[in-house]
């Protein structure tokens, strides 16, 4: 945001009242223009944030604030927490750690959203320059020929030099505050851009965890779906010799054989998208076309936060980026109403000029060929066809839209939020019966080897129960996952944290006392 700079229009009041003077004919115009400026206003409504909700819950079911105990860990949620900027390190994983930094410095995407960043701030201060008087200088050295006749003379044509240097500066009065709605607007536009580049990065870290998750779950799948088909094709080995020796009956192969058939089919398709995994991350974090050697980080790295931060629904609307983006782009619409108002009314500026002419840059310098002028000037529209009024009708209609966008922004986050936090609840209690369901599985395993190796049981059954435990084993590795992510997605539709870094920015950037 630009300082704020005193308006050029303010005057300090006289220390004494002035001597008498003969009237002079300038005066009444003084007055007048003097009149307009401590008149000065600005038009259009004066943005007021959207006051942030008194709710202090997501949805009319309050959940708890503890999930069960599963995989050794109870997430909870602690209200207030401060929500850290690099929230994915609480995952534990170096290697997890390295791929954002990496997708932080070298994705295109990120790039183009902080370069839009910069031009959004250096339109800003470009339109700023309005407040300024505007200055220049000309130089301008023409040969011409005259026709008299066009000026109703008889004398004959003539040709001649022409050079001439003058000083010119204007100033925009704005006395209905068009140029302040205008670099308003613009200061709007930059901080959506702001708002923008932080959601860009936000979701850029989110996708990058996200992916690299997915990535581990669908390779932990492929080795487990591999060990539960080694063991399928053991124990359709045993069967067919059991069939062969006439003490097994040969229905029971086929359904063994279309186990193994189901199991080899999904290998693929767990295959593909583990694959197609590796290629988004690999787009997400390289910053050259190429593929990229990429580590694929084993599921059981990952360590999942025991205590989440929660931020109040008042503290949400404040912290968002798409929320904030939002924001802004209500206010440029409100600076835009402004705008179209302020174009209505008549617009005057200042403008003087001094300079120099002659024959030759050379001769510049005689008292008879100075000019030189000063006055203001009013531009007062006085019929368009309706297009101002109209103007001014499409930007209320443009900030009304704005305002029903805003309000369904942070309806959709507040519901992202609410389903963060219905599905951790739901993600527990699934891993912690798939967990279960694997102790079962175990345990049957255990049994079922202790039985055979006491030569009471049959190898066939201990393979089943190995296989079981497999088939479990599946299971828990999708719940396991889906909690991670639900995890990262908490975090995510909290905002990412961005708040802390730029807090401690400023700090940093404060002078030592």
């Amino acid at each position: 945001m630009l300082p704020r700079t005193p308006h050029p229009l303010s005057a300090p009041a006289p220390l004494s009242a002035p001597a008498p003077r003969p009237a002079r004919r300038g005066r009444p115009l003084l007055a007048a223009l003097s009149a307009l400026l401590l008149g000065a206003c600005t038009l259009g409504p004066d943005f007021q944030r959207p006051p942030a909700p008194e709710a202090d819950h997501y949805s009319a079911d309050r959940l708890a604030t503890d999930t069960v105990s599963a995989a050794g860990t109870s997430q909870h949620l602690r209200h207030g927490a401060a929500l850290p900027t690099d929230w994915w390190r609480g995952l534990g994983s170096p290697e997890l750690d390295d791929l954002v930094d990496q997708a932080l410095t070298q994705n295109p995407g990120l790039q183009a959203a902080e370069a839009s960043l910069r031009r959004s701030q250096a339109n800003l201060l470009a339109g700023a320059g309005v407040f300024y008087p505007q200055i220049g200088l000309s130089a301008a050295s023409n040969r011409e020929r005259s026709a008299p006749q066009a000026n109703n003379s008889t004398l004959p044509s003539s040709i001649f030099n022409v050079s001439t240097v003058g000083l010119s500066v204007g100033y925009a009065l704005d006395l209905f505050g068009l140029q302040r709605r205008t670099v308003e607007g613009l200061e709007a536009q930059a901080d959506e851009q702001q708002a923008l580049a932080r959601a860009a990065r936000l979701s850029l870290v989110a996708n990058v965890v996200n992916t690299s998750i997915a990535r581990s779950a669908y390779q932990a799948q492929v080795d487990t779906t591999l060990a539960l088909t080694a063991l399928q094709r053991q124990q359709l080995a045993l069967t067919e010799a059991q069939v062969r020796a006439g003490t097994t009956a040969y229905a029971s192969l086929p359904g063994l054989r279309s186990q193994i058939a189901g199991n080899e089919a999904s290998l693929e398709p767990l295959r593909q998208k583990r694959d197609q995994a590796g290629h988004l991350l690999d787009s997400l974090v390289s910053g050259t076309p190429g593929p990229q050697a990429l580590p694929l980080i084993p599921l059981q790295r990952y360590a999942l936060p025991g205590t989440l931060p929660l931020s109040l629904p008042s503290e949400l609307v404040r912290q968002r980026p798409d929320i904030l983006a939002s924001e802004a782009e209500l206010h440029a619409a409100s600076a835009a109403v402004g705008v179209a108002t302020a174009s209505l009314f008549p617009s005057i500026s200042l403008n003087a000029s001094y300079g120099v002419a002659g024959n030759a840059f050379g001769n510049l310098s005689g008292p008879t060929q100075r000019f030189w002028s000063v006055g203001p000037s009013v531009n007062l529209p006085l019929f368009q066809g309706g297009s101002q009024w109209y103007g001014r009708q499409a930007a209320l209609a443009g900030y009304e839209q704005a305002q029903g966008s805003y309000r369904q922004t942070v309806l959709n986050a507040f519901a992202q939020v609410a389903d963060c936090l219905s599905a951790l609840d739901h993600d527990a209690r699934a891993l912690q019966a798939s967990e279960e369901a694997r102790a079962a599985a175990r345990e049957a395993l255990a049994l079922s080897d202790a039985s055979y190796r006491a030569g009471l049981g049959a190898y066939l059954d201990l393979l089943a129960a190995d296989i079981q435990l497999h088939q479990t084993e599946l299971a828990w590795l999708q719940a396991f996952a889906l909690r991670e992510q639900d995890t990262v997605a908490l975090f995510a539709a909290l905002g990412g944290g961005w708040w802390h870094a730029s807090a401690a920015a400023a700090t940093a950037s404060e002078p030592s006392p």
